[in-house]
């Protein structure tokens, strides 16, 4: 199963904005080879009959409310709470990039 690639790598560290020298990129392939070696040797007799479960406690229960539309807030009322807007925007200041 080893369809971790250089190329790969590259393309996950750009998209978490990380940046990866080739001795970095050569260190994750290295650990992904060895969790990829080390889940091959899992064996667990029994596993396909268990059933997937969506919480990990058998007494939790969700109950969901009918989805109902209600009328909303008008938005000229949400925007006199805000000093800085453009529009029907609130301006908020820069935190991602240069």
């Amino acid at each position: 199963m080893n369809n971790f690639t250089k190329e790969l790598v590259d393309s996950l560290a750009e998209k978490l904005l990380i940046g990866l020298t080739e001795e970095e990129n050569q260190m994750v392939l290295d650990e992904f080879a060895i969790i990829d070696e080390n889940l091959g040797k899992l064996e667990i007799d029994g596993l396909e009959n268990v059933e997937p479960m969506t919480h990990c406690l058998d007494d939790f229960y969700c109950t969901l409310r009918e989805d109902i539309a209600e009328e909303s807030i008008p938005i000229e009322d949400l925007l006199r709470n805000s000093d800085q807007t453009e529009g029907r925007e609130i301006e908020v200041p820069k935190v991602v990039g240069e």
